[in-house]
Parts: C-alpha cells; structure tokens; sequence
C-alpha cells in the first residue's frame, strides 16, 4: 500500500513533491495510540518517538505533535483529520501489518547506523553506556560473563546488551532496509 501524506510541505521537494529522506537524528516523530509496536522498532532504529500512553486523550496527542514539531504517525481518520486541520505534518498508516508499517516510513526517513538501538524501547529515553563492572548486580550472571558492552535507561532503570534479541532486531532492520533499497 502507498502511504498517504499531509502538511509534509517541509518533507517534499516543492518542485516535484517527491519524498526526500530526512535522518533519524533530525525528525521526531508522535506515534497515534493505534501504533504502540511501530512506535517501539521506531526507536529501535533510533528514531526519537513518542507514544501516547492510555490516558492521553486525542487533544493533548495534537498539542504535543504541534509543539515539538512531531511528525504524527496515525491511523486514525478523525485524528488525521483533526491534525490537517491545525497543519500538522501527517503520515497516514494505511496497515495492520507491522512490516508493512515499517516499510513505509523508511521509504520517507532515512536510517542513522550509529542512532540504531541508541534509545529505550520502552520510553524513548537516549540509553547511557555502562562500565561492565559497574553492572554486575544488575544483570544475570551467565549476561555478565559472556557479555562486554551494556546499556543503561536512566528513566526506566533497564539494563541493555547484545544477547539474542539484539542479533534478532539486527537481522529484522537489515531484512527492512535490504527491502526498501531494493
């Protein structure tokens, strides 16, 4: 499916009005309350995106996206509606699919190398890089013997590292950006 864009006046070349890639380390983006596991491999790839949580209403969505310059990403008519109306750059989500969601804003925001897996997934917070021995407590011991580089949420008090979820997020972000370069 073709992703359907609003307001993106400052995404488009104005010429043509074909996408340009903007990086990761530049764009903010505000995932609608519809696209919880987009909003998390977006920060995977290092994209600072928030994401509403259950009591934020609709309203308070379009004040954040407007005040902080937020791309929305949405699938919600009325909220798509609703953000063209106040002139917010809008990128509808036309699926379910989540690597089909995927695919479409890599197709428009380009991919930083260095910014992937540089944020929280959980609140977005930019992870701090630990000394291995300051970890120990916090981690199991066999992660500690096999492991050398960790991260740290200040947020969320969550300790990161390259186990086997990162060589299976590694995998999935290849297979999408091989497909989008194709």
């Amino acid at each position: 499916m073709t992703p359907k864009y609003e307001n993106l006046g400052n995404f488009f070349d104005t010429k043509d009005k074909t996408p340009c890639l903007l990086s990761c380390i530049t764009m903010k983006l505000l995932c609608d309350h519809m696209l919880g596991s987009l909003a998390k491999w977006l920060r995977i790839f290092g994209f600072d995106t928030l994401y509403p949580d259950a009591t934020t209403n609709d309203d308070e969505v379009l004040h954040v996206a407007k005040a902080e310059k937020r791309l929305l990403l949405s699938r919600d008519k009325e909220l798509i509606l609703r953000g063209k109306k106040v002139k917010l750059d809008v990128l509808e989500i036309q699926t379910t699919d989540l690597d089909e969601q995927l695919a479409e804003v890599l197709t428009h925001i380009q991919i930083d190398s260095t910014q992937v897996l540089t944020r929280c997934t959980l609140c977005n917070t930019p992870l701090i890089s630990v000394e291995k021995k300051a970890i120990k407590t916090h981690v199991p011991p066999k992660v500690f013997e096999t492991r050398d580089q960790f991260w740290y949420c200040s947020v969320c008090n969550k300790y990161y590292w390259m186990g086997t979820h990162y060589e299976n997020m590694i995998e999935k972000i290849n297979e999408l950006t091989n497909k989008n370069n194709q």
